[in-house]
C-alpha cells in the first residue's frame, strides 16, 4: 500500500516529512497528500546550509526520503500524518545526519546477530507561556514527586498526552509529577532502538504541541531552574539476538540478573562515559543539571561519577531489574538518535575488549562521591566533554569521522558564542574589581 492510498484509508490530507539535525531541531515540510508518492519517490528538498548539518550555501540540496514504516497520525489533528525521514545528498545518505548514524550503528550491531532495545524516560517542565515560571503556581512542595494534588491540576493535559499514546499503540503505563515543582513524566514501552527513537523525536513534538493547546509551554531544557531537579532522559538498555529473540542480557545466576555479555556492554559504556557526556549532555545547560548541588527537594537524581550499582538511583548506571541497565546520565536536550547509536558504540567495544565494568557500588554517590579515589568524574562543562569526544577513538570511529567532524565544529561554535555572553554573575561578581 502506498502512503497516498494508506493516507486516503486514513482521512489524512497532509504529511509532516521530518528529520533531526545535530542540534535535535525537527526540520520538516508540510507535504499534501496527493504529491506524497512522488516526495516518497524523489525525497523533499531542503537547504542543508538552512538547518544544524554543516554544511555550505553552496552545496547542492539535501532530499529528506520518508520512512513510511514511521508513519504517526497525529492524535490531536489526525488529518496530518508525521513522517521520519532520512536526509540524502549527491545520492547517498547524510553521513552526519543523526537518524543515519543511528541506522549505520544499528546495521553494524544486527550483522552480528545483534538488536538493541531501549526504554526512554522523558521529563519536561510546563511553564507560563513566556517560560519564566512554573505554569501551576500551587505546585510549591519542597518534596513535589508524586504530589497527587498537583498532578491532577494538570489531569486535562496529562491525561490528553497518555490518552494519544494509547490510541498510538505505544502501551503506556504510568505518568507522574517528577522531583521538581511543574515538571512530568509519561511512561511507555521499550521497544527496537530506532523506532523508540522515532517516538522520542515524535513525543517531544507531541508534548510542546498540546501544552500550547491548553495555554502552556512544556520544555525538556536539562536545568531551566538552578535550585530544581532537572530533567533527565534515563534510557534503559537492553540486547537481543535478533533470529531467537532472546534477551541476551539476562541472566538467572548473577545477583542483579545481568549476564556476561551484559556487563561487558556496561563496561563500555563506563569506559566511554566522558566521550559519550558530549552526545548524551549535548549543551552549556546541561552540566548545570549533573555534578550538581542539591536542590530544593534534597537531592538532584543526576549522577556525578562515573560509576555502576544495582538499585540505587544516585549512580550512572543503575541495574533496576535483570535483563537491563538504566543510563542516569542521558538528558532532555539529548539528540534521541545519537543518544542511541553513542551508547551503542561504547557498549559493543565493552563486548569485543571485555570491559570490566568493575564491581558495584552500593554507597550513595551524593554523601560520599569521592570515597573511591579510582571513580573517574564527570566532565564539568560541555568544552571538555567535547575534548574527551574527540579524543575517544571508540565513538569517533564508531559514529563515523564525518559526524565527528561535524558535530565538533558545530558545538565548538556553540561554546565560543555562550562564552562571549556576559553574564549577569560576572557583571554583580566583577564591575567594581
Amino acid at each position: 500500500m502506498t502512503l497516498q492510498e494508506k493516507a486516503e484509508q486514513l482521512g489524512i490530507r497532509y504529511f509532516l516529512v521530518s528529520y533531526s539535525d545535530l542540534f535535535g531541531t525537527a526540520r520538516s515540510k508540510l507535504i499534501p497528500t496527493q504529491a506524497i508518492n512522488e516526495m516518497s519517490r524523489i525525497g523533499a528538498s531542503f537547504a542543508g546550509f538552512a538547518t544544524w548539518l554543516d554544511m555550505t550555501p553552496a552545496d547542492p540540496d539535501v532530499f529528506a526520503y520518508p520512512d513510511p514504516d514511521s508513519l504517526i497520525q497525529l492524535p490531536w489533528k489526525p488529518e496530518v500524518g508525521w513522517l521520519a525521514a532520512d536526509p540524502w545528498m549527491n545520492g547517498k545518505p547524510v553521513a552526519q545526519a543523526p537518524r543515519n548514524v543511528l541506522k549505520k550503528s544499528l546495521a553494524c550491531a544486527a550483522e552480528r546477530g545483534y538488536q538493541m532495545r531501549t526504554g526512554v524516560e522523558c521529563e519536561f517542565f510546563l511553564l507560563t507561556p513566556d517560560g519564566q515560571a512554573i505554569s501551576d503556581p500551587r505546585d510549591e512542595q519542597s518534596k513535589p514527586c508524586y504530589d497527587q494534588q498537583a498532578l491532577m491540576r494538570r489531569f486535562d493535559l496529562i491525561s490528553e498526552i497518555c490518552d494519544a499514546l494509547i490510541t498510538l499503540g505505544w502501551e503506556p503505563y504510568q505518568n507522574d509529577h517528577e522531583d521538581a515543582n511543574g515538571q512530568f513524566e509519561i511512561n511507555w514501552k521499550y521497544c527496537e532502538a530506532l523506532l523508540t527513537a522515532d517516538r522520542q523525536t515524535f513525543f517531544k513534538y507531541m508534548v510542546k504541541s498540546l501544552a500550547e493547546k491548553h495555554g502552556m509551554r512544556a520544555t525538556f531544557m536539562p536545568k531551566p531552574f538552578s535550585k530544581l531537579t532537572g530533567n533527565g532522559c534515563h534510557i534503559h538498555v537492553s540486547l537481543w539476538d535478533r533470529e531467537k529473540g532472546i534477551n541476551l542480557f539476562h541472566s538467572d545466576v548473577d545477583k542483579e540478573g545481568l549476564s556476561p555479555l551484559g556487563y561487558d556492554f556496561l563496561g563500555g559504556v563506563l569506559h566511554s562515559a566522558e566521550g559519550l557526556c558530549a552526545i548524551v549532555n549535548p549543551t552549556v545547560n546541561s552540566y548545570r543539571r549533573i555534578n550538581a548541588p542539591r536542590t530544593t527537594s534534597g537531592a538532584t537524581w543526576s549522577p556525578n561519577t562515573i560509576s555502576h550499582t544495582g538499585n540505587n538511583r544516585t549512580h550512572m548506571i543503575r541495574i533496576p531489574d535483570a535483563g537491563r541497565f538504566e543510563l542516569r546520565l542521558s538528558d532532555g536536550a539529548a539528540n534521541p538518535y545519537l543518544m542511541a547509536a553513542a551508547l551503542l558504540e561504547a557498549g559493543l567495544d565493552g563486548i569485543d575488549n571485555h570491559r570490566d565494568p568493575g564491581p558495584p557500588l552500593d554507597t550513595n554517590a551524593y554523601l560520599h562521591p569521592h570515597r573511591i579515589e579510582s571513580l573517574r568524574q564527570l566532565p564539568d562543562n560541555l568544552q571538555d566533554a567535547l575534548r574527551a569526544l574527540e579524543s575517544n577513538a571508540i565513538l569517533t570511529a564508531g559514529l563515523g569521522e564525518e559526524f565527528t567532524s561535524a558535530y565538533l565544529k558545530l558545538k565548538r561554535a556553540e561554546w565560543r558564542d555562550y562564552a562571549n555572553h556576559v553574564s549577569a554573575w560576572e557583571l554583580s561578581h566583577t564591575l567594581d574589581c
